[in-house]
């Protein structure tokens, strides 16, 4: 099969790989759509610590069940081949005190598909059978490829708290970032602000009901705190991942709120932590999902609750690190780039 490989910081190359077959509790699946998550662009540049070369990544994906391990059906019996399904990606052991909360993404021994063991930026790619979800009828292949980045919003939402009737902003109008403005809207937030330095992603923020904000052209801070009579915002979502990103909504959170880290660029960097400690400013760390999550995800894009249509594209595989690299650059009017093997 043909395979996208990132190989090192900048490099990705298309490679011939053998066909995986399946252990007992694993499928395979024909890839139809996989889509490039902003961790994975991080990866890309070699800043992200999961990822290390050679490696296929690739954890967004939808595809169709093309063979299955002979324990697959005991170990989810709702599987069959020719099923057209998604994956949640994270693998974790059932078992662990993190794992008896609910709180499978913070199992002590978890491991993501396409960080630690191949993903779906090939033809196939073999996934353990009790991570598949079959597609609700009706439900495209494409719009199911989209089940994993928003869960990571529905989980990001959850962790803002009660928003309903109250302020927020978004810090960084990518995919997680307008996937989480739409989500805070369904849950009842008054207003949701959006800053982001790209014009063309902040048309995107305000077609889905943010209020956009240029940092290019206004002060974000200032411009969030005089709209909100001085306070600052209930809760602010950072999807971005930079010291000045962080910075910013820290500041622009109103004291005893809530500010949801989730944007990787940086995995390390200063933080204003004499203000936060001042104003009792709640920080919290968001990290993929629960079961509970993505299968809310699903729902709500069963329902067409929530989209990124019309700034989907769809791209073939070959031409994979070239996107990459735009939207490293300049993404433009692009909201998701699902790669096509």
């Amino acid at each position: 099969m043909k395979a996208l490989v990132w190989e090192g910081p900048r490099v990705m190359n298309m490679r011939e790989m053998e066909i995986p077959k399946p252990r007992a509790d694993e499928v395979v699946l024909r890839v139809a759509y996989a889509g490039i998550c902003g961790s994975e662009l991080s990866g890309y540049l070699g800043h992200n610590a999961l990822r290390v070369p050679p490696l296929v990544m690739g954890h967004e994906f939808t595809g169709e069940i093309v063979s299955l391990g002979e324990n697959a059906r005991v170990v989810n019996s709702h599987l069959q081949e020719g099923m057209r399904v998604t994956v949640n990606p994270l693998q974790y052991c059932g078992e662990c005190e993190f794992c008896a909360r609910g709180l499978v993404q913070l199992c002590l021994t978890r491991k993501l598909i396409g960080a630690h063991r191949p993903g779906a930026y090939a033809e196939f790619v073999s996934v353990p059978a009790n991570l598949v979800s079959p597609l609700p009828d009706g439900m495209s292949l494409e719009t199911g490829a989209l089940t994993e980045p928003v869960a990571v919003a529905v989980r990001i939402a959850e962790l803002a708290g009660d928003v309903r009737g109250q302020d927020a902003l978004v810090v960084g109008a990518g995919p997680i970032g307008l996937l989480a403005l739409q989500v805070l809207k369904l849950r009842g937030a008054a207003r949701v602000f959006i800053s982001d330095l790209d014009a063309e992603r902040l048309a995107m923020g305000a077609a889905f009901g943010g209020e956009p904000l240029n940092a290019r052209q206004a002060d974000v801070v200032k411009t969030v705190r005089d709209a909100t009579n001085g306070l600052g915002v209930f809760a602010a979502i950072e999807a971005v991942g930079t010291a000045v990103t962080r910075a910013n909504a820290i500041a622009a959170t109103r004291s005893t709120g809530t500010v949801v880290l989730a944007g990787l660029h940086e995995e390390t960097g200063m933080m204003p932590v004499a203000d936060v400690i001042r104003r009792e400013i709640v920080l919290r760390g968001s990290f993929c999902y629960t079961e509970a999550n993505f299968a809310e995800a699903l729902q709500l894009l069963a329902n067409e609750e929530i989209h990124l249509a019309p700034w989907i594209v769809q791209s073939p595989l070959e031409q994979g690190g070239d996107w990459f690299e735009r939207l490293l650059n300049a993404p433009g009017n692009v909201a998701k780039v699902l790669l096509v093997p």
